[in-house]
């Protein structure tokens, strides 16, 4: 099992920038940062593997950065130049020997 806790999510205003985090309770395998839309599915935002090797959805590029310290399992999502179309829950995830796990997910609004 893998505890997920999540932290950062808040509001601001478009052109903004926000910071999440999220801590494992282990050392994990890849991890990363999904996103759910009001009416929308969830969707992809970023990922990033045990050896710091990062990959992101084409609307964030260029805009967020995913980062990642082993030593605490911890990942960060540094989300600049937001605009209303990042509005959404952010949900975290871990994945472990085979199984993904997820945070509780933190709500990110982005409005004037």
């Amino acid at each position: 099992q893998v505890q997920l806790v999540e932290s950062g999510g808040g509001l601001v205003r478009p052109g903004g920038s926000l910071r999440l985090s999220c801590r494992a309770s282990r050392s994990t395998a890849d991890m990363g940062w999904y996103r759910q839309a009001p009416g929308k599915q969830r969707e992809l935002v970023a990922t990033i593997d045990r050896y710091e090797i990062d990959d992101y959805a084409d609307p964030i590029k260029g805009r967020f950065i995913i980062s990642r310290d082993n030593t605490r399992n911890t990942i960060t999502l540094q989300m600049n130049f937001l605009t209303p179309d990042d509005t959404a829950v952010y949900y975290c995830y871990a994945e472990h020997l085979g199984h993904r796990y997820w945070g509780q997910g933190t709500q990110v609004t982005v409005s004037s």
